[in-house]
């Protein structure tokens, strides 16, 4: 289910100029997502809620795709709920955050634009640290709105590894695009330091930085704190792929004729916006190659995962081998499956790539 509504979510972002492409999607992913709920005897609440988000999903493809975006911004939380279980006020609370921080913007922001983003900031990173736990308990006790909790070791597989891999593509490219600008930036400081992130995380192997994030990280945290192994290693890989999808779209933004640059500052635009409407659209175009490729390198090495204790696919299907009689003298079968899988994985996405570039291309314009 978590899976299926992914696609849902991922329709108005990845498919919004294709009507056909959407549909195809979409119908697959109902065909799979309920015959596989109703093979596994899900409860029928789940089912019945699985069918309204699927059809609204249609509905809105067909009428006005722009009515899926709020599902598109609100699914990462509900989909870390399906997963992990546990009460629904957390990802709540945790939504809560932004929208405090917006509304903090907006009292200050048109005195002080810079003043009402820090204080944006600071605002939704106390709520988070200090209001949203207790607030999340308090409401929980008035109102139980919890499903069973999942520990970190119950996941395995190739679950495991599209979790991974999922919340890595999606939180590395802004960062990237964020240390790519920091890394040109005019500005002594912010440049030092994002070469220096930059460049040590680039000389680092994953598999110490997986190393870091399972032994060594929480000796830097408060005594008693749990900090989920999973979430640690996507925060690891997160930084890691962020790192060298910098240097990618540093490429890019290279690339742009320097009368770009000059026709922004012609038309009067400040930095942000000669960034967001006339540097970024055209730079991460010609940075698709690059980014697609990080991002399939960073899904494959999610099988690295294996060494902190995690069960990946290979680790999973080598103890299946090994635990059942049956399977004596099969070796090499279960390595081309699982193999195969990340071949159709990887190369949808590089066609997709593909297709992006030739929606992109405007060069007979």
């Amino acid at each position: 289910m978590t899976f299926g509504l992914l696609m849902v979510a991922l329709a108005p972002v990845l498919f919004g100029a294709s009507p056909t492409i959407r549909r195809v999607v979409l119908g697959v992913t109902a065909i799979v997502t309920l015959a596989a709920m109703m093979w596994l005897g899900v409860p029928a609440g789940w089912l019945a809620f699985t069918v309204v988000v699927l059809a609204f999903g249609f509905l809105a493809s067909e009428r006005n795709i722009a009515w899926l975006l709020p599902f598109s911004i609100v699914y990462p939380l509900l989909g870390v709920w399906f997963l992990w279980g546990g009460t629904l006020w957390g990802p709540i609370f945790v939504l809560a955050g932004p929208v405090l921080g917006w509304l903090a913007w907006r009292l200050l922001g048109s005195r002080a634009p810079m003043l009402g983003v820090i204080a944006a900031a600071l605002v939704t990173v106390i709520f988070w640290l200090f209001l949203a736990g207790d607030a999340a308990t308090d409401a929980q006790a008035l109102i139980p709105l919890a499903i069973e909790p999942v520990r970190s070791d119950r996941f395995g597989g190739f679950l495991l590894s599209l979790t991974i891999g999922v919340a890595g593509i999606a939180l590395s490219l802004p960062l990237g695009i964020v240390l790519a600008l920091a890394r040109r930036s005019d500005m002594f400081l912010i440049k030092s330091l994002a070469v220096m992130f930059i460049e040590f995380i680039r000389g680092v192997p994953l598999i110490a930085l997986l190393f870091v994030a399972s032994l060594l990280l929480n000796y830097f945290l408060p005594p008693g704190t749990s900090f989920d192994i999973i979430l640690r290693v996507i925060i690891m890989v997160t930084i890691f792929a962020a790192a060298y999808m910098a240097e990618v779209i540093r490429g890019g933004l290279a690339a742009l004729p320097k009368g770009q640059y000059e026709a922004a500052d012609a038309l009067g635009l400040d930095y942000w916006k000669a960034q967001r409407l006339i540097v970024l659209p055209q730079a991460l175009k010609i940075s698709i190659p690059g980014i697609v490729s990080t991002f399939i390198g960073m899904f494959k090495d999610t099988t690295l995962v294996t060494f902190v204790g995690l069960y990946d696919p290979l680790k999973s299907m080598s103890d299946a081998v090994r635990a059942n009689i049956a399977w004596k003298g099969i070796y090499w079968e279960p390595f081309i499956f699982v193999g195969a899988i990340f071949f159709l994985i990887c190369f949808g996405m590089s066609r997709y790539s593909m297709y992006l570039e030739r929606r992109l291309q405007r060069d007979h314009r």
